[in-house]
């Protein structure tokens, strides 16, 4: 057995890393749509379905989801990490992320926020909760709708066809090697 090392406490959090990789997409009261990079994003409940993101207060986004208590899940996949990048560097306050970055708002079903046409899948939410936690706020989301790309997904992600990306740290991600263990 290797000799265990201590991990700076500032960083222990990418011991859970890599992390699922989602741009998450909402829309303040004046209807200008934005788009963050999350990776702490999880599911907290099947039944409902209930969904859990952190984001920071500084983050423009946070404002949003506050305003209207909506947000989409849209799951990206390697085909886009270009623009999932973009959406985590630049701040939506003074720019047009979908127009800017080169992604397509498509009309949600149970919520006013636009879905990602390129992402792969998508949760519409609605806030249930929140709660503040360090340097984060957790937003708790109902998923009232959810659908993927056709072919993609049954009961689970085909990832053959649907190579998601995982958060390292920074700037850095990884794929799944689509090695199914049983």
């Amino acid at each position: 057995m290797s000799e265990k090392i201590s991990v700076e406490l500032p960083i222990a959090y990418r011991l859970l890393h890599p992390m699922h990789t989602v741009l998450v997409s909402s829309q303040g009261r004046n209807g200008k749509p934005n788009i963050i990079t999350i990776a702490w994003a999880m599911p907290t409940s099947a039944d409902p379905p209930i969904v859990a993101i952190s984001i920071s207060p500084n983050a423009y986004s946070h404002k949003l989801i506050e305003e209207t208590k909506e947000f989409v899940v849209n799951i990206p996949t390697v085909e886009i990490l270009r623009q999932v990048k973009a959406c985590g560097m630049v701040s939506g306050r003074g720019s047009d992320k979908f127009g800017e970055i080169g992604l397509t708002p498509f009309p949600a079903k149970k919520v006013r926020i636009p879905l990602i046409k390129e992402c792969v899948a998508h949760m519409e939410c609605r806030v249930v909760s929140q709660l503040k936690t360090g340097d984060h706020t957790v937003f708790v989301g109902e998923v009232v709708h959810a659908r993927a790309n056709q072919g993609t997904f049954i009961d689970n992600y085909d990832v053959e066809k649907a190579k998601m990306l995982f958060h390292l740290d920074g700037n850095k991600f990884a794929t799944l090697n689509n090695k199914i263990l049983s």
